[in-house]
């Protein structure tokens, strides 16, 4: 059984810590709720950080002159420059951290379809954008693992989020031994995983890895992590995992039968048709590499990227990607 390195990740604080929502409620996600034993809990309530008592009168994003502003309806107060100030300070301090999960069309941490109101007036016409807290953090963090709860409720978002936590965390390690030898080590295991993800950027990383300048590590160690983040930009593509799977395939596929081979291939055309997700054919694929002994890929982080106690199958069936 493999040992995870915890992942630190920042959660919105009304998922499932604290009474904090403008209605004095909590949210409790199934999936939040399994994920916390596995990671390193940092979170907060931005509105409750800047002075909102709990409850409070609801907030909106509007936007007048060009300008967005925090503004709150009932009272005709205006909190702006308090969170901007807030979430400045908060999440410029932030070290370390492996991803996000915010609440999901919250003004403060919604970091996507939060609605943003043309003006004060009441029902005034709306579009969709971020709000203040979760806007910074993809400003900060650009092609970090940022996700709201409800996306993870899809299966291939979730598991690209859980791949891409779980991967930096690993890559921290790395960092901390300032060693050439751990990163060719962390390229090794993660090959069929960067190939799934994105065969440019796999070869991108391995010419960094060989270090044909002779560059000092620190900079070889910062070139890597840059490139490392632009390779998980994208959920892989299904066409990309089934090219994965057929290369494992080839390690073992001269010692089986012609049955086996097809069941195999079968399994393959299930996934491509969304008839089974990517967990079927992999855990087929990976009973092979195990009945076979074969090393190299019984290393490889790619049959098993993140605890398989979080491989949650149930999907909401919304095409939210």
């Amino acid at each position: 059984m493999k040992n995870f390195i915890k992942p630190n990740v920042f959660l919105s604080k009304c998922l499932g810590f604290d009474s904090c929502r403008y209605n004095g409620q909590m949210i409790t996600d199934p999936f939040v709720e399994m994920l916390k034993p596995y990671i390193n809990i940092i979170n907060v309530c931005p509105e409750m950080a800047i002075g909102l008592g709990v409850p409070r009168d609801p907030i909106r994003v509007v936007a007048e002159s060009n300008e967005l502003k925090l503004y709150q309806p009932k009272t005709e107060k205006e909190f702006t420059k308090e969170m901007i100030d807030f979430s400045e300070a908060y999440i410029n301090n932030l070290k370390n951290i492996d991803g996000f999960i915010l609440k999901s069309s919250s003004p403060s941490c919604g970091y996507k379809n939060v609605k943003i109101y043309h003006g004060t007036a009441k029902g005034a016409a709306c579009v969709k954008g971020a709000g203040f807290f979760g806007g910074k953090v993809i400003e900060v963090f650009p092609y970090m693992a940022i996700e709201d709860e409800g996306r993870l409720h899809n299966y291939r978002i979730r598991d690209n989020f859980l791949t891409k936590i779980f991967m930096s965390a690993d890559f921290r390690i790395v960092k901390d031994s300032n060693s050439l030898g751990e990163l060719i080590k962390f390229q090794s295991r993660n090959k069929l995983l960067l190939m799934a993800n994105s065969q440019k950027y796999m070869k991108i990383l391995g010419k960094i890895v060989s270090n044909s300048k002779d560059d000092a590590i620190e900079v070889i160690l910062e070139e890597y992590e840059k490139n490392l983040k632009l390779a998980f930009e994208k959920i892989p593509r299904y066409t990309n995992n089934i090219n994965v799977l057929l290369h494992a395939m080839g390690y073992f596929s001269k010692f089986i039968t012609k049955k086996e081979t097809e069941l195999i291939l079968d399994c393959f055309e299930k996934y491509k048709t969304g008839k089974l997700t990517l967990n079927a054919p992999m855990l087929l694929v990976k009973s092979y590499v195990v009945r076979f002994d074969i090393s190299y890929l019984l290393d490889q982080t790619y049959f098993c990227p993140y605890p398989e106690e979080l491989v949650f199958l149930e999907d909401s069936a919304k095409s939210v990607i």
